[in-house]
């Protein structure tokens, strides 16, 4: 499979640039995750052609929400072994990005990356939600993202505070996520924001589907929220 075709394609169908140094950086990337995937559990997908479309190509199409290619910084909560931050900043590198993730090992592994890579304007940082986005990252960001991290209701208490008003918290969801996002509704209301829409994504070449849940920040996040480790998981706002 010419995968350097295949993401051109997937780039091109969101307004995005793409050429051989971005090509080669993902390249970069996927041998990375092989490599220290053998050392600590970043995915379980570690097949060249899964790798590029179940989260390169996947992690890209984020794009498909217009509001995106205007948002100037980007926070990647729970982003594991880096999705979909670092693949967004490969193919837009004018965009400030932080990866946050709780486990040292793979804040680790991130920084490798960035290093490898040579990318810019990016940074990988450990640490909680909840303890960061209560004062140092609070109101922050023109977009907080999530992939496969939670449920809807969990996601917006942990991700609605970062994001400054008029900005939006991403949710990357699995194509059959309409009760989930329906019992969310209260919580995102509690916490400042509004659903705006879900976009159905597809994967070029592939069966793959997702949506984007796109809940729009109207007003501020009440002080009290994130809540401590563990109590969003433990009592739902609703």
């Amino acid at each position: 499979m010419d995968y350097y075709k295949l993401i051109e394609a997937s780039c091109k169908s969101i307004n995005l640039e793409f050429d051989e140094a971005k090509y080669n950086q993902f390249v970069e990337y996927k041998n990375l995750i092989q490599e220290w995937n053998e050392k600590i559990n970043l995915t379980a997908i570690t097949d060249d052609e899964g790798i590029m479309k179940k989260h390169f190509i996947d992690s890209m199409k984020v794009f498909n929400f217009s509001e995106l290619h205007k948002a100037k910084s980007v926070i990647d909560v729970g982003t594991g072994a880096g999705f979909p931050g670092i693949p967004m900043k490969i193919v837009k590198p004018d965009m400030k990005v932080v990866l946050l993730d709780s486990l040292l090992k793979r804040v680790n592994f991130l920084n490798e990356v960035i290093s490898k890579l040579g990318l810019q304007d990016i940074t990988a940082i450990h640490g909680r939600a909840e303890d960061l986005a209560k004062v140092q990252y609070r109101d922050s960001f023109d977009v907080c993202i999530s992939r496969a991290v939670a449920n809807m209701t969990l996601l917006a208490e942990l991700c609605l505070p970062f994001v400054k008003i008029n900005g939006y918290f991403v949710a990357m969801k699995g194509p059959s996520a309409d009760d989930e996002i329906e019992e969310a509704k209260v919580a995102i209301g509690m916490l400042g924001g509004k659903l705006e829409k879900v976009i159905e994504v597809e994967i070029e070449e592939s069966d793959l589907k997702h949506n984007l849940v796109i809940v729009k920040k109207l007003k501020p996040t009440p002080k009290q929220f994130p809540r401590k480790p563990g109590v969003a998981a433990k009592k739902p706002l609703k």
